[in-house]
């Protein structure tokens, strides 16, 4: 701990539920594990609890986190959604006891006598997201003893670029590192999107404050305190050191210019020296990713300046892509599918569609039957999308009738 908080500061914070713990901020904080329950999570590991995680638990067992992460798994760069904490409260997502027999009996088996049986864990999950990404320590001794693993789960092929099978990867050699690992890729206190990393402490701070007194001053002071996971790349950029920066910084500069669609700073970043053939977001390539967010303008400067793309990058259009990018792109490379043309015409670019259907009927020839398939694969997932929304009560919502309109899109459309 440095000085930034006095101990009293300190003691009011945790008053309100605010814990920091190697540099980060833990909201929700609940109260630390007591010997018992310490002992009963011990005894379902192979190995004892390792000294980071207890350093944590002496704190807090159980809370809330609000930062990015993303870790090279199964071959690409996957964000890892860490937003809780497990602990011993209410059943649900951060149960810890709850998580330790799922595990166990994951593994479960029957031993030569025919009795159920449940190995003791060798990792220890800890944290993570609802039931799709999940933070482990390894408790076996060893070389890895103390070690922080990521668990993801994979996605359905619907969603280009991302895990096809469940992976797992280091994310740092004990809990210290993990911690120091989690980050904030954009100012809170200036989103790009409605939706941002430190929405939900900043909430947080708003209702301890409005309803609970927290000091407004000293949740001033938690913000400032947060904002110094802030990964800056525009001061490295603006000196012309932005290649001597870790590389994490280059990929959060990519992506934003990628999210503002800003084709200058993909120019600036060009110019700079930075390559674009590393996967930003699951497999996607910083091209892939442009025209999967409909940045159209970010696109064709990377295109211009050579940026690599993957074959299948046409498969995720979203928006309203030209017919002449959509031609640069097949010239360089993008296969023309007939997924490419539904995704096309359901994004309101039929122009485009139909360059990329010419292109396929010359190197396939079986463009009408192939169409009709992948135009009646697109409909089912939007149709089944817009009736989850609507029975969801968001009949009305932005994203529903955007559901609607690609629908009719592809209903309409003819080749």
């Amino acid at each position: 701990m440095d000085d930034f908080f006095t101990d009293d500061e300190l003691a009011q914070l945790r008053a309100h539920g605010i814990v920091l713990f190697a540099g980060r901020v833990i909201f929700d904080a609940q109260p630390p594990i007591s010997a018992q329950q310490l002992a009963a999570v011990e005894a379902a590991c192979i190995g004892p609890v390792p000294p980071g995680l207890l350093a944590l638990w002496s704190q807090t067992c159980g809370g809330a986190l609000d930062y990015d992460l993303s870790v090279r798994m199964g071959g690409g760069e996957e964000p890892v959604l860490w937003a809780e904490l497990f602990g011993h409260g209410p059943e649900g997502f951060r149960d810890l006891p709850g998580w330790i027999a799922h595990e166990r009996t994951a593994g479960a088996s029957v031993d030569s006598e025919g009795k159920a049986w449940s190995p003791k864990l060798a990792a220890l999950p800890f944290g993570g997201f609802e039931d799709t990404d999940r933070l482990h320590v390894v408790t076996e001794p060893g070389a890895q003893f103390g070690h922080v693993l990521a668990w993801k789960r994979a996605l359905p092929d619907a969603w280009p670029h991302a895990l096809r099978e469940d992976g797992l990867a280091t994310v740092a050699t004990d809990l210290e590192g993990a911690f120091a690992a989690l980050h904030l890729a954009e100012d809170p206190l200036e989103p790009t999107g409605d939706y941002f990393t430190g929405q939900a402490l900043l909430d947080y701070l708003d209702e301890r404050h409005g309803d609970h007194g927290l000091d407004l001053d000293l949740a001033d002071k938690v913000v400032a305190y947060y904002r110094r996971a802030l990964v800056d790349w525009r001061q490295p950029l603006r000196e012309g050191r932005l290649a001597e920066a870790p590389p994490l910084a280059a990929q959060i500069a990519q992506r934003h210019a990628i999210a503002t669609d800003d084709a200058a700073l993909i120019n600036e970043l060009a110019a700079a020296g930075q390559r674009f053939d590393t996967p930003l977001l699951g497999t996607a390539l910083p091209t892939d990713l442009a025209l999967a967010h409909g940045a159209f303008e970010a696109a064709a400067a990377l295109v211009e300046g050579d940026a690599p793309l993957s074959t299948n990058a046409l498969d995720s259009v979203e928006g309203p892509i030209s017919p002449e990018l959509a031609q640069e792109l097949l010239t360089r490379g993008a296969a023309p599918t007939a997924r490419a043309i539904a995704q096309c015409v359901a994004a309101g670019a039929p122009a485009a569609a139909r360059v990329i259907a010419q292109a396929y009927q010359k190197a396939h020839g079986d463009l009408p039957q192939a169409f009709d398939a992948a135009r009646n694969a697109l409909l089912e997932q939007l149709q089944a999308a817009l009736a989850e929304a609507s029975s969801a009560g968001l009949g009305a919502d932005a994203g529903a009738e955007g559901l609607a309109e690609r629908i009719e899109h592809l209903q309409s459309f003819r080749l």
